[in-house]
């Protein structure tokens, strides 16, 4: 039996999406791990064998899923679950754990939630093209973060577009408002915008654009334009040497003491607590 590969990602400063750990591993007879819970999301493709996985769903009620060679399963963040491998015919599978601001919507765009965990492939070659990827990355852990960043774009793609889940019209349509607004937010975040402005830009009545805002995403327009920010402001307390002031102006605060104040109610300390605490050395 082959040793387990695991490696955790080295840097963190991504905001849209960011790996945290990723490996693969052929599991002994029986082989069992949890009850547990996850802090991001965990997206495990079996490569041989088989096995089963108990995970909550939306309602916290527990289902059991007998998963195959050629399928995979997705775990979610404070998800209870636990998977075990078949006694007789132990499964190999490879994972990749990630996370951002842009994971909920692509892991929809996907099929897959809490109530529908199994990935379940239309297509044989992009399955196989995502099965790749996720190698890609679990056997060149030493590459660059960027390096290892575009495969993981990659590998979601692949994850996207093989999946035999098929979105409605409505759903569509939905996902098309919400790139629209996030497109906007990631081009604007630095001006003076308010969520009157985004639903306007979309079209959309500003009470509707709220509910399907954080229905899709998880959480208000108010919400995530403010982590948004937040994640922003972080990046450049972390890397530059600009002013708290100057630092909040580049992320949309004009006013230092109301930048500081959003900065501590999101990350608990103040901007400058932060940056003492977390500043990469040069």
């Amino acid at each position: 039996m082959s040793e387990p590969v695991f490696s955790i990602f080295p840097n963190e400063n991504f905001v849209d999406l960011s790996l945290y750990q990723y490996g693969m591993e052929q599991c002994p007879p029986a082989y069992s791990f949890g009850p547990a819970t996850r802090n991001h999301y965990l997206f495990h493709y079996v490569l041989s064998g088989t096995g089963r996985l108990m995970a909550n769903d939306s309602r916290g009620i527990s289902h059991e899923y007998q998963i195959r060679s050629g399928e995979g399963f997705m775990i979610f963040p404070r998800q209870i679950n636990t998977y075990i491998a078949d006694p007789k015919l132990p499964w190999e599978y490879i994972w990749i754990e990630f996370d951002g601001m842009r994971a909920r919507e692509i892991i929809e765009t996907a099929g897959l939630s809490p109530d529908h965990p199994v990935y379940h492939a239309a297509c044989k070659d992009l399955r196989e093209n995502m099965k790749d990827e996720m190698l890609y990355i679990a056997e060149h852990h030493d590459a660059p973060p960027f390096h290892l960043m575009g495969h993981l774009y990659l590998f979601i793609d692949y994850l996207s577009r093989s999946s035999s889940s098929q979105m409605t019209t409505s759903g569509r349509v939905r996902d098309f408002y919400i790139k629209e607004a996030l497109n906007y937010i990631e081009q604007n975040f630095q001006n003076d915008i308010s969520i009157e402005n985004i639903a306007s830009f979309c079209g959309l009545n500003r009470t509707y654009f709220g509910r399907i805002f954080k229905e899709t995403v998880g959480k208000s327009p108010q919400q995530f334009l403010l982590s948004y920010r937040m994640a922003k402001a972080a990046e450049l307390l972390k890397l530059t040497d600009l002013s708290i002031s100057d630092i909040g102006n580049a992320v949309g605060y004009s006013n230092q003491l109301h930048f500081s104040r959003a900065y501590k109610n999101v990350y608990g300390v103040s901007p400058r607590e932060w940056r003492n605490k977390n500043r990469v050395m040069k």
